[in-house]
């Protein structure tokens, strides 16, 4: 055996010596199966029974465009309506005032306790329980002719979105140093105030991330709302696939067009969190 030099001191010399390096052959068996699945997924959708003609061309169709342009009308009126209801609970969460602490509590257990496709079913079937909306006497209208598969669906899930919503944005202001909140009553600011100029601000570096991953979510959750006929994506692409047959042609096209949304979304939400972490710590680089 080839004797092994020794530093001063007595400590071995390593750096001659040869590094034996380990064959993870566990990596490249389990790279191997899952290039051998996704072949066999591969096969059975090139040489299944479909006809990629049809995905082709109810692709850019007509009735396909304006699904995916109601889906994201829906999705960002309904996230807009989420924000502004999550900012509305978180601060009632934060509040002293007991009842509007047990009230946001409430609101936040009920419509994240409920699933969703439950809640636009309520909403769109609400005349079963107030036939009329309105003020006794003043004015009224009938909930049917008011509760149309549009506001259902808004309110179904812009109410939904905020119960979630809320607890991202009490996260995000508790995130911020106690001491944002004292400087801030130093200089005689109120508490409104406070948290519109100081406190919010510094919270959306916190939030941004899971509010973009929310939105996201909210692309695709929209695609309930066609229980209630509401006409996005997916329910377009249901009614097309209803009268020639094509179930999975069309639920490739919608799925595709999911994909190309998502695929633009997401490098935007990176642009968005990159705004507003500028003059935070970098941890690395």
């Amino acid at each position: 055996m080839r004797a092994v030099p020794t530093l001063a001191g007595g400590f071995p010399d390593i750096s001659e010596m040869t590094v034996a390096r380990q064959v993870h052959w566990q990596r490249w068996l389990a790279a191997a199966a899952i290039l051998v699945v996704l072949a066999a997924i591969g096969r059975a959708f090139v040489n299944g029974q479909i006809e990629w003609t049809y995905v082709s061309r109810f692709l850019t169709a007509k009735v396909i465009l304006e699904g995916i342009t109601n889906t994201m009308v829906m999705a960002v009126l309904a996230m807009a309506l989420g924000i502004v209801l999550g900012v509305v609970v978180a601060i009632m969460r934060l509040s002293s005032n007991p009842v509007l602490t047990s009230v946001a509590a409430g609101y936040t257990w009920l419509f994240r306790g409920t699933p969703l496709i439950l809640q636009l079913l309520l909403w769109f079937n609400l005349a079963l329980v107030f036939p009329t909306i309105g003020i006794p006497g003043l004015w009224s209208v009938r909930a049917v002719d008011v509760m149309t598969p549009f506001l259902s669906a808004l309110l179904g899930l812009g109410i939904n979105q905020g119960a979630y919503t809320s607890e991202v944005m009490r996260a995000g202001m508790l995130s911020v140093d106690v001491g944002q909140y004292e400087a801030a009553q130093a200089i005689g600011m109120g508490r409104l105030r406070a948290l519109r100029r100081i406190i919010l601000p510094q919270a959306m570096r916190v939030v941004i991330p899971p509010l973009g991953n929310e939105f996201i979510g909210m692309v695709k959750a929209t695609s309930l709302a066609s229980v209630i006929q509401y006409p996005e994506l997916l329910h377009n692409a249901e009614n097309i696939y209803y009268a020639n047959s094509r179930v999975i042609e069309l639920l490739i096209v919608a799925g595709s067009w999911y994909l190309l949304v998502v695929s633009i979304l997401t490098p935007l939400q990176m642009l968005l969190e990159r705004r507003f972490a500028r003059g935070a710590l970098q941890i690395t680089r």
